[in-house]
């Protein structure tokens, strides 16, 4: 491979010029094998955040991250493929949810997923909250549990799209995450190496959404749904609303005894239509005619999620952790909750000890949140509205901080938010 001055590549997009093809293949290879300096490869991504990518140079740039590692082989699960990945939010534990239930109704869903960094949570981190529950399956162990049980949520193996990994990290810590092409490559690159059939993408939109414009959301999944059709994987995406909290819970342990109790029957609203939807475009996508609702009232989708912990080392019946500390977070007052804003909630309970600041941080397995009430119920002045939990009474200070002007009551009953934007795709 040519080797090229790092200085050109700097000089180029910072001036609004296009990298060559050999240029982003060289400069991604390089900077895997870490012979191109941290603050060199700063400077370039902070000129792509500026300066953007014109479609070809983001087609390499997703292809040469995909291929500086290996890519997943299915084709031993007779099942059709197909997977989800959430750009991140608060409360949002659908994955639990929703991978057993296209699991039961025939699919296999193999979910590589990550861990939660600032007010989002991560999926292994609430699934560590399970006695047991192992993340960190090598590739053979996690194509048995597919082929087993139908469903797979662990993390992603170092061999996959390692540029990412470099890449992500150094972006998180040089002000260079919020770029769409950039995005999009992290994203794809990933779920392309996966190798399933099919990809569905949910976006999120709102005040706790990484990308809070509905503009620059819908750009994001149509950039993201071009680059997983260009290789193969049928691509869809939907936009959800992200400005209250999903579901009641926000927290590792919490939030999976929430979906335990979704699996059961016992699902909020608007939890349950995010996930159903999700599942349905998943089956729809593979050509599955079945119907993802089914699953929850004839208990199948619980049967596969007790499997699939199982198979992982967890124990099903496990309690989770319980927080020694709970304080309330109460209505100002009375009337109907007309607001409750996702991105504080989640600030709240990463600083009751739920998140994380880098990710090299511990995290909590008990500490979060609990709605007690959501936008359209009724409350009292002085009625507890939020249940904060923690290890530690400390911190619920900074947590009940982050909170001001979290929560509106209003005279008047508001409308159910509508929770499924827009789909984009084929």
């Amino acid at each position: 491979m040519a080797r090229f001055d790092v200085v050109d590549l700097i000089r180029t997009k910072r001036d609004g010029g296009t990298l060559t093809d050999d240029q982003i293949r060289w400069f991604i290879d390089a900077y895997t094998k870490e012979t191109v300096a941290h603050e060199q490869a700063s400077a370039l991504l902070m000129a792509i955040v500026w300066r953007g990518m014109e479609p070809n140079e983001l087609s390499t740039w997703t292809v040469a991250m995909l291929s500086s590692g290996e890519r997943m082989d299915l084709s031993s699960i007779k099942a059709p493929t197909v997977d989800k990945h959430s750009t991140g939010g608060v409360g949002d534990k659908v994955s639990l949810i929703l991978a057993p239930m296209v699991a039961a109704c025939g699919a296999a869903d193999p979910m590589l997923s990550g861990r939660g960094l600032g007010h989002t949570g991560g999926t292994l981190d609430k699934l560590e909250a399970i006695p047991g529950y192992d993340v960190d399956l090598s590739g053979d162990e996690m194509l048995r549990v597919l082929a087993d049980v139908g469903c797979v949520i662990c993390s992603a193996g170092p061999d996959l799209a390692p540029a990412d990994r470099k890449l992500y990290a150094l972006r998180d810590v040089t002000g260079t995450v919020e770029s769409i092409p950039l995005i999009a490559s992290s994203i794809m690159s990933k779920k392309i190496a996966e190798g399933t059939e099919a990809l569905v993408l949910d976006v999120k939109v709102g005040s706790a959404a990484f990308l809070p414009d509905i503009s620059m959301a819908r750009e994001l999944a149509e950039t993201m749904v071009k680059l997983g059709e260009a290789h193969d994987v049928k691509t869809s995406a939907l936009l959800t609303n992200m400005d209250i909290p999903l579901g009641r819970t926000a927290g590792n342990g919490l939030e999976v005894t929430e979906s335990v109790e979704s699996l059961q029957g016992k699902g909020p609203d608007d939890l349950m239509a995010v996930t159903i939807a999700l599942a349905q475009e998943m089956l729809d996508l593979v050509g599955l005619k079945a119907d993802p609702a089914s699953t929850i009232e004839d208990g199948s989708a619980l049967e596969k999620w007790r499997a699939m912990v199982t198979a992982q080392g967890g124990d099903p019946d496990a309690k989770m952790p319980e927080a020694p500390e709970r304080r309330t977070f109460d209505a100002p007052d009375g009337g109907f909750v007309a607001g409750l804003d996702a991105r504080a909630v989640g600030i709240a309970a990463w600083r009751l000890g739920a998140g994380r600041a880098r990710k090299e941080d511990p995290v909590s397995p008990s500490a979060g949140i609990v709605c007690l009430k959501k936008p359209g119920d009724e409350v009292e002045a002085g009625e507890p509205i939020l249940e904060l939990h923690a290890d530690d009474p400390d911190r619920f200070e900074n947590a009940v901080a982050a909170l001001d002007g979290a929560v509106q009551v209003g005279p008047e009953q508001p409308e159910p938010p509508k929770m499924i934007l827009e789909r984009i795709g084929p």
